[in-house]
């Protein structure tokens, strides 16, 4: 046999009922207007390219360091390997970015800054959806690896058609990193 619920229960679950849809109702208005909402995009003049995945632009009275957003490309002072030859696979990951970038200005969408006070970025050549996404262009031309899944369809073209440092061996760019720190300075007491 089913028992039938009393008034005073079904009231009660009605009222939960209606405040959880309530609830949710309001949780996906909010997460609308937040998607809904572009992220503000800063045209910058162009600088400087100091490596494969990041440069300084001007913003405003000041030079901003930005490195893009999910991508490590090999460093400046890095070499790869094709077979018994060393190549400064570092530098032409730099020369690629040169190349991307021209003469700016960028479009860039700033994240957030990193340990190193750097601004994290995805910049572009051209307001989106034109212009060129730098940091898929350096993953696609195989002169830098994904470290996000935006751009791990790029980092797989570049794989299998052999671009870039993918010619060869490479030493991951954090792994290079690590294994070649620089140290750090000596602090001297001062001449009295």
């Amino acid at each position: 046999m089913v028992e039938s619920l009393s008034p005073l229960t079904r009231l009660r679950w009605r009222r939960r009922f209606r405040s959880l849809a309530a609830l949710l109702l309001l949780a996906g208005l909010a997460l609308f207007a937040w998607l809904w909402q572009p992220a503000p995009v800063a045209m910058v003049p162009l600088v400087h390219v100091i490596d494969g995945d990041s440069l300084t632009v001007r913003q405003q009275d000041k030079v901003l360091t930005i490195r893009l957003t999910g991508i490590d490309a090999v460093e400046y002072r890095q070499n790869c390997a094709r077979g018994a030859v060393r190549w400064l696979c570092g530098r032409e990951a730099r020369t690629a970015l040169e190349k991307l970038a021209g003469r700016g200005p960028l479009h860039c969408e700033v994240a957030a800054k990193d340990r190193y006070d750097r601004t994290l970025a995805t910049c572009r050549t051209a307001p989106y959806p034109d212009g060129v996404d730098l940091a898929a262009e350096m993953v696609r031309q195989g002169w830098a690896v994904a470290t996000s899944d935006a751009y791990m369809a790029e980092e797989a073209e570049a794989q299998a058609r052999r671009r870039g440092i993918w010619q060869g061996d490479f030493m991951r760019p954090e792994n290079w990193r690590a294994t070649h720190e620089r140290p750090a300075t000596a602090l001297a007491p001062p001449d009295l």
